[in-house]
């Protein structure tokens, strides 16, 4: 096997993600990778590359693969955190042309769609995010038609300042925020021009280290619209949505008080 143009000496397993398996790879001049395999990784590869800054650098991307840099994890410490939070500022910042992305995406095993709609983030959001995992988990049997009435209500009443669209990660949950080398890496995203309050909202859902030194050096470095706490439940919707469409029915409580609490 080479990667790089270089022979493998030697591949660790790692385990396996959603359908793809993990590896870390030792290359023949010393250098070691991490490698995902078993899937499309384009629109991952396409994300890393358009978000830069913080982001992992992608070494190479083939049909069924994805090479990275390998990164040992370290511990999260306050500066490390504060470093990265700053670096997110930086990277919502950048901004993006659209709300969406140039690339068909995905997240977890699931297709994202990022093509445009009428409207603004609001409009976007709920026929882009929300609704379509929504509609998959009804289907599915996990959401009932009122359920999904619930989720649209909440759409229709929620309140959101609107901001150019930012670059932001897309699934910015803390197991995607990588320390390591004195920093933090953001991996796997979902990436895409939409709100910078998704990514702290997705940051707040399943907790991070030092969350509130993470959130004071981002709103010291790029100042949050007033009331953005309030709005967390309705950025949450969407990963919610997408949990339940992917593990099932013990979701369904969580995106249900979401949706009530918008």
């Amino acid at each position: 096997m080479r990667l790089l143009g270089l022979r493998v000496v030697r591949l660790r397993d790692l385990g396996r993600s959603h359908s793809w398996t993990l590896h870390h790879a030792s290359l023949e001049d010393g250098r070691e990778v991490f490698v995902k395999k078993g899937g499309d990784f384009t629109a991952e590869a396409s994300g890393l590359r358009w978000l830069g800054g913080p982001s992992a650098e992608v070494l190479e991307v083939g049909e069924d693969f994805l090479v990275l840099p390998w990164l040992p994890a370290e511990p999260a410490t306050v500066p490390m955190v504060e470093k990265t939070a700053r670096a997110v500022a930086g990277m919502h910042r950048r901004g993006a042309p659209r709300f969406g992305a140039d690339w068909p995406g995905n997240i977890a095993d699931l297709p994202l769609d990022n093509s445009p709609v009428d409207g603004g983030w609001r409009e976007w959001y709920a026929e882009r995010r929300v609704l379509p995992y929504a509609r998959m988990a009804r289907d599915q049997g996990v959401l009932t038609s009122s359920d999904v009435r619930e989720v649209e209500a909440a759409l229709n009443r929620a309140e959101q300042p609107e901001e150019p669209p930012s670059r932001v990660h897309g699934d910015l949950w803390g197991g995607n925020v990588l320390y390591s080398r004195g920093r933090g890496w953001l991996i796997d995203p979902a990436a895409h021009g939409g709100h910078r309050e998704t990514d702290l909202a997705m940051l707040a859902l399943f907790g991070t280290s030092h969350l509130d030194a993470f959130l004071k050096a981002y709103d010291e470095a790029a100042p949050l619209a007033e009331g953005w706490h309030e709005r967390v439940p309705l950025h949450q919707l969407h990963p919610l949505l997408v949990h339940c469409v992917l593990y099932g029915g013990s979701y369904r409580e969580s995106a249900l008080a979401a949706a009530r609490s918008v």
